[in-house]
């Protein structure tokens, strides 16, 4: 009991901290929302996407990133964010002050997926909002559909979460944290159909995207927030859920068992 009243306890100070500093907020919380903007109003003339022959039918611009852009907010709060902010407590030394006060590692780790997990909920209602009420996005009205978002956004950051506290232990200084993150997660985000049309990708790049959860994570939001109609568009055809329940469930457990190797109070060498 008392390790999970620690836990909540930090996740209340983990939350004030991370809406502290501003360049965190901005390249995670914000960053999404930003793009989404960008994409809408630099391509507002291009017309809708995934018309018929006759012109008629597709989605709006912003309709189609929408899914995208949920997706990438939940990589970058999850990944981006704790294990930038993981290696620079490694860095800085606090966690090494952590390590020597009755905290248990549990308390700790729940105090940062709380955090992540509460302002990505905020994050994705205000893009949605930004969405529908600057954009004019259509949401979805099928519960079905919502179900389908729930499972999808729980999963999807959880996982993210867990492999951001993984990554954590590649950078060797608190200080190339960001160095090192950043363009990993900027890469994967081109690759896996949150910039660019992933069905216009390369075959053997969109085969090597698939390894990675991200591409996953996007298409189940697709098949939430695009009509069914560009579910042909998919690799396969479908927006094989199940098969993104499989990959996200293989990262979580991959994601878990290097947090077990790697996760130290202090760095080796230090």
């Amino acid at each position: 009991m008392r390790t999970l009243q620690l836990g909540t306890s930090r996740i209340g100070y983990e939350l004030k901290v991370y809406f502290r500093q501003g360049d965190t907020v901005f390249f995670t919380f914000l960053f999404p929302i930003m793009m989404l903007s960008i994409f809408a109003v630099a391509f507002s003339t291009s017309g809708n996407i995934g018309t018929a022959p006759d012109g008629s039918g597709g989605i709006t611009v912003a309709s189609f990133y929408v899914p995208g852009m949920v997706a990438a907010g939940m990589l970058l709060s999850g990944v981006q964010n704790l294990a930038v902010d993981i290696a620079a407590e490694k860095g800085d030394g606090t966690l090494k002050r952590l390590g020597g006060t009755p905290l248990p590692v549990f308390s700790y780790f729940m105090g940062k997926i709380g955090m992540v997990l509460l302002s990505s909920v905020f994050q994705v209602a205000l893009l949605l909002l930004v969405a529908r009420v600057a954009f004019n996005v259509e949401l979805p009205s099928e519960p079905s559909k919502w179900l389908t978002f729930a499972w999808v956004f729980l999963f999807g950051v959880i996982t993210s979460c867990v492999l951001g506290i993984a990554l954590s232990a590649l950078p060797r200084t608190g200080k190339s944290a960001t160095a090192v993150i950043i363009p990993l997660v900027l890469v994967l985000q081109f690759i896996s159909g949150v910039y660019l049309n992933f069905s216009q990708l390369p075959g053997w790049l969109q085969n090597f995207a698939s390894i990675f959860p991200l591409k996953w994570m996007a298409q189940g939001m697709r098949s939430v927030f695009l009509p069914a109609s560009f579910e042909a568009a998919e690799p396969s055809g479908a927006w094989d859920l199940g098969l993104v329940a499989l990959v996200l469930g293989v990262w979580l457990v991959v994601g878990l068992a290097l947090c077990k190797m790697t996760f130290k109070w202090i760095r080796k060498d230090t």
